[in-house]
């Protein structure tokens, strides 16, 4: 299993603004089959050091998260997501 963690920190980071984009973020759910599990989620702390919101993605293995990495649904998001973020910040890891 592999799981990939994804940190935001949006350039707008009013509320509204942080929920469009998590909205769109959510919006790949259930439309690309290598996904395992996908979750987003928006801060909740609003401190100096939080980021805005975070993904974490689970796959069966490497393969399938590249697979997900170049699938056009995902890169219509990442053109988006271009567009609006301060900083993108992410880990890959192998476990259970």
């Amino acid at each position: 299993m592999v799981t990939h963690v994804v940190l935001f920190k949006l350039l707008d980071r009013r509320p509204e603004s942080v929920e469009k984009t998590r909205a769109v973020l959510a919006s790949l759910a259930g439309k690309i089959p290598q996904l395992r599990h996908f979750e987003v989620g928006a801060d909740v702390l609003h401190t100096d050091r939080s980021y805005d919101l975070a993904l974490v993605a689970k796959f069966d293995n490497l393969e399938d998260l590249n697979a997900y990495q170049i699938h056009p649904l995902h890169q219509e998001v990442v053109k988006y997501l271009l567009s609006v973020r301060q900083s993108i910040v992410a880990v890959d890891y192998e476990g259970s």
